[in-house]
């Protein structure tokens, strides 16, 4: 279950309980209405916090809070040039190009010459993939500081952001991991067709990532020149636990699948839930997004919108395809290229042994463990994930070795694109 927050934790433990409830009530309705509160059973620690906070601030203070971070803050303003790519079911697929000054492109690298054998007019491309839950705008600090310094590719997957939702899930076929690589290979496909190309993955963009590879060896071959896995996992996903008792996690797994594609079909009931429940979710999506205790208000807000914009029957759509998910032995296909593996210490959702594991299975990659950092390291420690980029793609000759990143992604001077 490697999902990109405290979303399907929060739904997991919320669902679990709800569903026992709503046995004894005899309905979805009380279900759903009790959903947010079930957290505080199954996350003890995380609900004491939140309601000790909940009694020194008042309930119209915080909506007035989060009107103003959202209204004040530039995290997610950024936007490229536009596109759609459509997978092999049909669904829509939203993308944005970020292209590089044509003067400041670097030339041809010593790898591009040696892959290509000539000289390609073609820019390198980054293409960022982002993790379960979230959208594109999670890249926000690497995407500003990487603007006209490199041409670079941001999209949502299927069912998420601008993205439309699945069409095989509309028939109610189930999400699977090997789709999401199908999917990227198709955004590939329409925003660069050609010319080398980095890959980017964050938790489940990860998982996209490797999916590719393992059905398109080709490409990887061909084509990319460098890989960054971050906060991610290549398996084994069923032995996380999240920071909870192993007793309530064995519990909540055992009733998960078949209550959350319940109240999958009762979306409207539960996003209502949701809502009405709105204070005890941010406590929990703060303690599994971030480890940090200075983690800047509007970050956290900002990782909250995401999440919440993800509906519950989309949350429900995608949590059985983490169950059997294993790409151990994709990862052969990047052993001879730069890879970046990284991830935050206190990651409590993919935890950073599964990184550690991946570099062991790629002993030549560079493995970045972050201290104080929980599962969106990008967000909480935005410096470290761009610089460690940023030499990635001087290795791949994708940047020149005396470009300047402007910033590390400081979004004090952004301007929306």
């Amino acid at each position: 279950m490697s999902e990109s927050s405290a979303e399907v934790v929060a739904h997991a433990a919320s669902a679990a309980v709800a569903a026992s409830a709503a046995g004894a009530a005899g309905g979805w309705r009380r279900a759903t209405g009790i959903a947010g509160v079930a957290i505080g059973v199954v996350a003890a620690g995380a609900a004491a916090g939140v309601a000790l906070e909940r009694m020194t601030v008042g309930r119209g203070m915080r909506q007035k809070a989060r009107l103003a971070l959202d209204s004040a803050g530039p995290y997610g303003s950024l936007r490229g040039m536009p596109g759609k790519a459509f997978a092999d079911d049909g669904t829509e697929l939203y993308y944005e190009v970020d292209d590089v000054d044509p003067e400041a492109a670097p030339a041809t690298g010593p790898r591009r010459r040696r892959l290509f054998g000539r000289k390609s007019p073609a820019p390198v491309t980054v293409v960022f993939s982002h993790g379960y839950c979230l959208n594109q705008d999670s890249w926000h600090f690497q995407r500003a500081a990487l603007r006209g310094v490199v041409r670079t590719v941001h999209w949502d997957q299927r069912s998420h952001g601008r993205s439309g939702r699945g069409v095989a899930q509309a028939r109610d076929e189930a999400v699977t991991i090997e789709q999401l690589g199908r999917d990227l290979k198709a955004v590939i496909d329409a925003a660069a067709p050609d010319g080398p190309i980095v890959l980017v993955g964050h938790s489940m963009g990860g998982m996209t990532v490797m999916a590719l590879a393992d059905q398109y060896p080709e490409l990887i071959r061909e084509r990319v020149v460098g890989v960054a896995f971050v906060g991610t996992s290549s398996g084994r996903l069923g032995e996380v636990n999240y920071g909870l008792p192993v007793a309530g996690v064995n519990a909540v797994r055992r009733v998960l699948p078949g209550v959350l594609k319940a109240l999958g079909q009762q979306a409207e009931l539960v996003e209502k839930g949701r809502r009405a429940t709105a204070d005890l979710f941010t406590g929990i999506i703060k303690r599994y997004s971030f480890a940090s205790r200075d983690v800047d208000p509007a970050i956290a807000r900002f990782a909250e919108r995401m999440i919440e914009s993800t509906p519950i029957d989309v949350v429900a759509e995608y949590y059985p395809a983490f169950n059997d998910y294993d790409k151990s032995e994709a990862l052969a296909y990047f052993a001879d290229l730069p890879v970046l593996v990284l991830a935050g210490v206190q990651d409590l959702v993919t935890p950073s042994e599964h990184s550690e594991a991946i570099a062991d299975l790629l002993p030549d990659a560079e493995l970045v463990l972050v201290p104080d950092a929980g599962h969106l390291v990008m967000l909480e420690h935005p410096e470290v994930v761009t610089d460690r980029l940023a030499d990635l793609l001087t290795r791949t000759g994708a940047v020149p070795a005396g470009a300047t990143v402007k910033g590390y992604g400081s979004t004090s001077t952004a301007q929306p694109g």
